[in-house]
């Protein structure tokens, strides 16, 4: 019998990359405009992974070890190469609007706001593409807003507030339509302690009321401890660790290459 409370499984994912190769120097640029050599870079190699409604999940590992690779084929904006991957009943990369409608994703360093105009018309576009009632888009509005503390912003031009600001706009307009799981790549890359800690209020409030599923990549260590009861490490495109992560950061049961990672990432306080 399938087990209904389980909304992302996937099996063997790989994916890689295609590298331009140049040879050093003037001679070896010129010699690239006419051939190019290309090389295989893997991204992800044989990765497993299940997960459950309602859970919360960090994926943390060192700078090009996959994550984000992995995030963006949860959520569809990438197709792996082989193996087989499954997101609340659909195949993230055929990209239906069926599966659109239920998932939300955030990444740090990319906006979906307009950035001369209020937030609030990114908000209104965000319901005509969701479809959302009106009567639905004003409470799930002033619930997110009261929550983010951002009431008093709404009208105010995106490029005239600040990055928290900014940040707590970006969740708005990503959660507008209440999708069962949300995809956060490194949501709170540059934001102040504050802010941070508040964007952490925010999403452990939708978890906990809404059962909202999360899967988080981030190199703040509060952000994975405050958030994540679970974590897997992806070293070079493979899992080295899916466990607690009280564990983990205690040193993963004295593996010494996991600790040595995890202080790489994190610094010695962790």
């Amino acid at each position: 019998m399938t087990d209904s409370t389980m909304i992302i499984r996937a099996s063997r994912l790989t994916r890689s990359y295609r590298k331009i190769v140049k040879a050093e120097g003037l001679s070896g640029s010129l010699k690239s405009l006419f051939h190019k050599t290309t090389e295989i870079v893997p991204a992800l190699g044989g990765f497993d992974l299940e997960l459950k409604k309602g859970e919360t999940l960090g994926i943390i590992g060192p700078n090009g070890a996959g994550k984000t690779t992995l995030v963006k084929m949860l959520s569809g904006l990438m197709r792996p190469d082989s193996g087989e991957l499954e997101v609340l009943g659909f195949k993230p990369g055929e990209r239906r609007d069926a599966f659109l409608s239920r998932i939300a994703l955030v990444m740090g360093q990319k906006s979906q706001l307009w950035w001369d105009l209020p937030a609030s018309d990114s908000f209104l576009l965000n319901k005509a593409i969701y479809g959302i009632p009106e009567a639905e888009y004003r409470r799930s509005l002033e619930r997110l807003a009261s929550s983010l503390e951002v009431e008093g912003l709404l009208d105010s031009p995106v490029r005239s507030l600040s990055l928290g600001e900014r940040m707590k706009m970006e969740f708005i307009a990503a959660m507008l339509h209440e999708p069962d799981i949300a995809f956060l790549d490194e949501p709170t890359i540059g934001l102040d302690a504050p802010a941070q800690k508040r964007i952490r209020e925010f999403l452990r409030k939708e978890n906990a009321e809404r059962g909202m599923t999360l899967v988080l990549t981030s190199h703040y260590m509060d952000d994975i401890r405050r958030l994540c009861p679970r974590t897997v490490l992806i070293l070079k495109g493979r899992k080295a660790y899916d466990g607690d992560t009280a564990t983990l950061f205690a040193g993963a049961d004295d593996n010494a290459d996991i600790a040595d990672t995890v202080e790489k990432i994190y610094g010695r306080d962790a």
